[in-house]
């Protein structure tokens, strides 16, 4: 398989699909979760399957073996960590407001690079509602800078200070805010 999920895929609770035994379902998920340490590029399809547990059906067994045979197909794949001489941590963050069409909240997100390498990212649905996309927007800053400040903590624990830390958001007004 070229990707985990087929992209036109829409992934639901399906009340016309047999029911199945959860014990194996949940034993491939927690195997997939565990993965998912090196493999970030299945982490959203592991995620929106593991929410499925309760009300398993055969679908949703479907599309957990397809992330099996891709990644079968796909084991050269995984996180590259190249060598540099400087530590500047660096955050983008994004909301998307078309979001999630199984609860119909928003999705945000956001990564975390030092020196050029990705170490964290975040990808949350929008556990509160907001009154605009700027309080969205401004959550989401919020969020990354906690993320932020725990990174740096964590690397002056190995002598490496950052003072100045960029944080990139497509929000204007959020921004400003």
């Amino acid at each position: 398989m070229k990707t985990p999920i087929h992209s036109t895929t829409y992934l639901g609770l399906d009340e016309e699909s047999t029911k199945v035994d959860g014990t194996q379902y949940r034993a491939m998920i927690g195997s997939l979760l565990y993965l998912t340490t090196s493999r970030p590029d299945i982490m959203y399809n592991i995620c929106l399957c593991a929410r499925f547990q309760k009300e398993l059906r055969e679908v949703h067994l479907t599309i957990v073996k397809r992330i099996f045979r891709y990644l079968t197909g796909t084991s050269n794949l995984g996180l590259l960590f190249k060598r540099r001489e400087s530590f500047i941590l660096i955050s983008f963050c994004d909301v998307n407001y078309v979001g999630a069409k199984v609860e119909k909240k928003c999705i945000s997100g956001s990564c975390h690079f030092i020196g050029g390498n990705l170490v964290t990212w975040i990808c949350k649905k929008q556990g509160s509602t907001t009154l605009s996309t700027i309080e969205v927007g401004y959550m989401l800053a919020t969020r990354c800078c906690g993320q932020l400040l725990w990174i740096k903590n964590q690397l002056e624990d190995y002598n490496i200070y950052e003072s100045k830390i960029p944080i990139y958001c497509n929000n204007k007004t959020s921004i400003s805010l």
